[in-house]
């Protein structure tokens, strides 16, 4: 009985421990730190975005549409009189919300079959990645397009077309990261001593493959964002009159030459928020990679 919590206790991972050592290394990163400044930014737009834009960014003034950007509008009007800065805060949370939601579906579901493809192998393993190079063989955006096609457009079939469309990305690399430590002696010990093999995925693999899926959720995210704005600027998903990145771009197509600010600010706002889920993502690959840590403490020559 001794041994055997010994061998349970041995296989635990040090989770808390890894998460205040990242932390620690990506302060030493200013890339990711700058990434993280500008995700914390949207996070907070994104929650308090109503009480921040200074209109209602649905409501019509005709007399004041097509209006440059001014002390009383900074972002400039659209067409229909409504004001760009309040629609740019108001849309930050229709892109972060289908971004997480989106990305929370294509990483549990991924994660999960990755997990029991690479853990039992054979047969299985056949079946699931053979699914995932199906949905691998098409363009990311035209399989998004085809799925909202049978589905209907709108904000809820857009998360989950793009959930499915990157579910084969987090299967792949957890597979990947699982054929290496079920073979590590911890999985063995775990064996050994009669866990279960959900147990054992669970408690002893999982956890110990986190990593490349930490990382590849961060960028993926950036990607979402940038689906959701390729599907809105189509007419595929927010709908109108509902504020959304992609769907301003969309609607300033028009007036390029007349009101250019109509797609400056929603296209900075897609690009700032991209770049920072991408530098945050890089900081990440870097403090959760061994070889990188001696690297990225101060004086190694970063």
């Amino acid at each position: 009985m001794t041994e055997a919590v010994t061998l349970e206790t041995a296989v635990s991972p040090p989770t808390k421990s890894l998460f205040w050592e990242t932390l620690r290394l990506l302060r030493y990163n200013r890339l990711a730190m700058l990434g993280g400044i500008i995700i914390l930014l949207l996070i907070v737009v994104a929650i308090f975005g109503s009480s921040l834009s200074p209109y209602d960014p649905n409501a019509m003034d005709f007399e004041a549409r097509l209006a440059a950007p001014s002390w009383q509008h900074p972002f400039g009007t659209d067409d229909f009189g409504r004001d760009v800065l309040s629609r740019v805060l108001d849309g930050a949370a229709v892109s972060l919300q289908v971004g997480i939601i989106a990305v929370s579906i294509s990483m549990i579901v991924g994660t999960l079959l990755g997990a029991v493809s690479g853990y039992y192998g054979g047969w299985l393993d056949e079946i699931i990645m053979r699914m995932m190079d199906i949905l691998f063989a098409f363009p990311a955006i035209l399989l998004a397009i085809a799925i909202l096609a049978a589905l209907g457009p709108g904000i809820r079939n857009a998360m989950i077309a793009i959930g499915i469309v990157y579910t084969p990305i987090f299967a792949r690399i957890t597979r990947g990261s699982v054929l290496t430590v079920r073979e590590e002696v911890f999985v063995k010990a775990a064996r050994s001593i009669g866990s279960r093999d959900r147990r054992i995925i669970f408690t002893h693999i999982l956890p110990n493959v986190l990593a490349p899926v930490i990382v590849e959720t961060t960028l993926s995210l950036a990607f979402a964002i940038l689906a959701e704005a390729a599907l809105s600027f189509l007419g595929l998903g927010t709908q109108p009159p509902d504020p959304s990145w992609g769907r301003m771009l969309s609607e300033s197509r028009g007036f390029i030459q007349d009101a250019p600010w109509l797609g400056i600010f929603p296209g900075l706002a897609i690009m700032l928020t991209v770049m920072g889920f991408n530098f945050l993502g890089d900081g990440l690959r870097d403090a959760l990679d061994p070889k990188m840590k001696q690297v990225l403490e101060p004086g190694g020559g970063r």
